[in-house]
């Protein structure tokens, strides 16, 4: 069950995140799960050390939510600076 969970969280988590980063309209629902669980992992590397709390997205929490939202922006932040650097 907690697979179903992660799926939906990290799908909810990537398309939020994309929508901040104005990648939407250049992702589908899969790189939107994939971006959210990645950025859950990101977040919960970035979260844990400096503030001491810690997000999973294979329970539903609020908090895990935010953490997978704030490392999927900072996934996608570091995908347009890579872009942007191999464009020009």
């Amino acid at each position: 069950m907690g697979w179903i969970i992660a799926l939906i969280v990290g799908g909810v988590a990537g398309w939020l995140a994309s929508l901040v980063m104005n990648r939407d309209a250049s992702m589908g629902i899969f790189w939107n799960i994939v971006v959210g669980i990645v950025g859950s992992l990101i977040g919960n590397a970035v979260a844990g050390p400096l503030l001491g709390i810690s997000g999973s997205v294979q329970e539903f929490s609020l908090t895990g939510l935010i953490i997978a939202f704030v490392g999927a922006v900072i996934l996608l932040g570091i995908v347009n600076m890579v872009q942007r650097r191999n464009i020009r």
